[in-house]
Order: structure tokens, then C-alpha cells, then sequence
């Protein structure tokens, strides 16, 4: 099944702004729980969560393709 592109410019730059701030997020989140800084490790799932679907919003962008406007959801962008 190939992909068809189903988002414009503007939706790409939102997804991909979405997904870099998800990632750096994450990477921040984790270096707070690294150091100790925040003693509950059940946030390491928070990290884990983060980082992969910044780096899916960030796939989205570079494909032009939303997930959830091919399951026929209108977004704004």
C-alpha cells in the first residue's frame, strides 16, 4: 500500500515543529530522570512515549502523510 500524501505545507511545518519539540522533550525529560532529579521512573515510559512519536510527527511531516486524516479525521492542519 503506498502512501498518497494527504497533508499541505502548512500541516508539514506543524507536524515536523510538533515532532522536534516532542524529541527534545523527551531527551530533556530523560536527562531530568538521569540525574535523579525526578524520582519516578515510571517516567522513563513518558521518555520512551516522547521520543517515538515525536520522531513518527517528524516522519509524518517529511512523508505528507497524517495517520489521522487517512483514518478520514479532519485536523486542523
Amino acid at each position: 500500500m503506498a502512501l498518497e500524501c494527504n497533508i499541505d505545507a502548512q500541516g508539514k511545518a506543524f507536524r515536523l515543529t510538533i515532532g522536534i519539540a516532542s524529541v527534545i522533550g523527551g531527551i530533556a525529560l530523560s536527562m531530568l530522570l538521569a540525574t535523579n532529579l525526578v524520582p519516578y521512573p515510571i517516567l522513563w515510559l513518558g521518555v520512551a512515549g516522547s521520543i517515538v512519536g515525536g520522531a513518527f510527527s517528524i516522519w509524518e511531516a517529511r512523508a505528507g502523510w497524517c495517520v489521522v486524516r487517512a483514518l478520514g479525521f479532519k485536523t486542523a492542519f
